[in-house]
């Protein structure tokens, strides 16, 4: 007997996941390695932008279980979730917080390590906005916020690991493939349009953070040799 299944993930929603998880590990490794992959770091919170810049417009454009308002995590929702009581597909309500939990804290990463030094010979690309007081105080955030990121990823593992042993719920394989088991109503909507805006406001994203739009700094004057 076949069993029934819906599309639950569209391919954009799911390459974001998967570009995310890499893009992160590889962002903890180099900075936790720093030396020679420091430059590394600071492109990958470039790529990183990106990907959140693409997230939040998708959230409203793209497919059904991929926009916000689909698992906003109302009081409502997540009391009903609470007392056993709650329906749905995608994101559940405390799933929900996780994801926009994530999200938040990873916009305030980037975010500060775009002002952010180290110090030696690492700046931010938009470091000479600030100086180096307040960028001090970015770099304190950057490194406060990795933090509470780690623990958040843990919690994130933890919560996959619990819903596919215990509750035998398999939320890794949609998003590998895009489709759930059982019956649901099939994701709709996030066309090549809604795409190529995100990805046009992702690329201006990227382009924003990275500096390059701002004046070049004046040549060193040389001092002769007398």
């Amino acid at each position: 007997m076949n069993q029934e299944k819906f599309r639950l993930w569209d391919l954009p929603t799911r390459l974001f996941h998967w570009a995310l998880v890499v893009a992160v590990v590889a962002a903890i490794v180099s900075g936790q390695l720093g030396g020679n992959l420091i430059d590394w770091h600071g492109r990958i919170g470039l790529f990183i932008v990106g990907l959140l810049a693409f997230r939040l417009v998708w959230g409203v454009v793209g497919s059904t279980y991929a926009r916000f308002l689909q698992f906003l995590p109302t009081p409502g929702k997540i009391r009903a979730y609470l007392l056993g009581e709650w329906h749905g597909e995608g994101h559940n309500p405390l799933g929900a917080l996780s994801v926009f939990a994530l999200l938040a804290l990873l916009t305030a990463q980037v975010g500060s390590g775009l002002f952010a030094n180290d110090d030696i010979t690492f700046v931010g690309p938009l470091y000479d906005l600030v100086g180096k007081n307040l960028s001090n105080r970015l770099t304190g955030i950057h490194y406060l916020v990795s933090n509470a990121i780690y623990v958040l990823i843990a919690l994130h593992i933890a919560a996959i690991a619990f819903y596919g042993h215990v509750r035998k719920q398999k939320l890794v394989k949609p998003m590998l493939t895009g489709w759930k088991d059982g019956e649901g109503e099939s994701a709709t909507g996030g066309g090549a349009l809604a795409l190529v805006l995100a990805l046009a406001v992702a690329c201006a994203a990227v382009y924003g953070a990275s500096g390059a739009w701002l004046p070049a700094p004046p040549p060193a004057v040389e001092t002769p040799n007398w």
